[in-house]
C-alpha cells in the first residue's frame, strides 16, 4: 500500500545546471570546484557523506562519516579498524562514498578502492584531535555490544583517569583510509527530473572518461 502523504512528497529543482562544456576534465578538478562551492554556501557539516561497505560474501552496509582530506589520490576519513566497517574494508576493500548537498540540489558519489594511510598521517590528524576525542578513540570498543550507556561513561571516566597528565598517542587500531576513486558520479538536479549527471570512469592509461548518462 502507498501512503499518499509520502509519495506526494517531491521538490522540483532548477536552481542550477551541469553541463560538459562547463565542467573540469579531471572529476578531482570538478569536486574541488563543487567543495568550494558548498563551502561558500555555509553547508552544516558539509564533510558528512554516506560511506557504502560490504563484507567478503556482499552484505551490505551504510553510514555517515566525515570526510578529513581529499586531493588528486583520493579521500580521507578516519575510525576505527576494528570497527564493523573496519571489518568490511579488511574482507572487501572497496566502498562507495555520496555526498548530498541539498542546499546545492547536488549529490556526488564516488566508487573506488579503499587503503589504509601511512601511520604517520593517521598520527597527524590523531594529534590534531580535541582531548575528549582522543581517549574516547582509546574508550569506545566500536560496533561492539555494551552493557549501557553508564558502562561506556564509566570506561570513559576510567581512561581519562589513566591518561592524565600523560600524552595520549594514537591507538593501533585506529587511523584513516582513502578511497582511491575509479568512478565518479557529479548529480545536479533538474525541472521535470531531467537531472544532470556526468560519470568520470578512471581508465587502464591513467585518463579520466566523462560521459552524461540518463537521469
Amino acid at each position: 500500500m502507498v501512503d499518499r502523504s509520502i509519495a506526494d512528497i517531491r521538490k522540483d529543482y532548477a536552481s542550477r545546471e551541469l553541463l560538459e562544456a562547463g565542467s573540469a576534465a579531471d572529476p578531482m578538478q570538478q569536486f574541488g570546484l563543487w567543495w568550494n562551492e558548498a563551502l561558500q554556501s555555509e553547508i552544516d557539516e558539509v564533510n558528512a557523506m554516506t560511506l557504502a561497505t560490504a563484507s567478503g560474501d556482499g552484505m551490505p552496509a551504510a553510514r555517515i562519516v566525515l570526510l578529513k582530506g581529499f586531493d588528486e589520490s583520493g579521500f580521507v576519513f578516519f575510525t576505527n579498524y576494528q570497527s564493523f566497517k573496519g571489518m568490511q574494508l579488511a574482507e572487501n576493500p572497496r566502498a562507495c562514498l555520496v555526498f548530498f548537498w541539498k542546499e546545492l540540489e547536488r549529490q556526488v558519489r564516488i566508487t573506488g578502492l579503499v587503503e589504509k594511510v601511512p601511520a604517520a598521517e593517521s598520527n597527524a590528524y590523531f594529534e590534531s584531535r580535541p582531548e575528549g576525542s582522543r581517549i574516547g578513540a582509546w574508550t569506545s570498543p566500536q560496533s561492539l555490544v555494551i552493557p549501557g550507556r553508564e558502562w561506556l561513561e564509566e570506561a570513559y571516566a576510567e581512561q581519562a583517569g589513566l591518561m592524565a597528565g600523560h600524552h595520549i598517542e594514537r591507538p593501533e587500531f585506529w587511523g584513516g583510509y582513502r578511497v582511491r576513486p575509479i568512478i565518479v558520479e557529479f548529480w545536479q538536479g533538474r525541472p521535470s527530473r531531467l537531472h544532470d549527471r556526468l560519470q568520470y570512469t578512471l581508465e587502464d592509461d591513467g585518463k579520466w572518461k566523462r560521459e552524461r548518462l540518463a537521469p
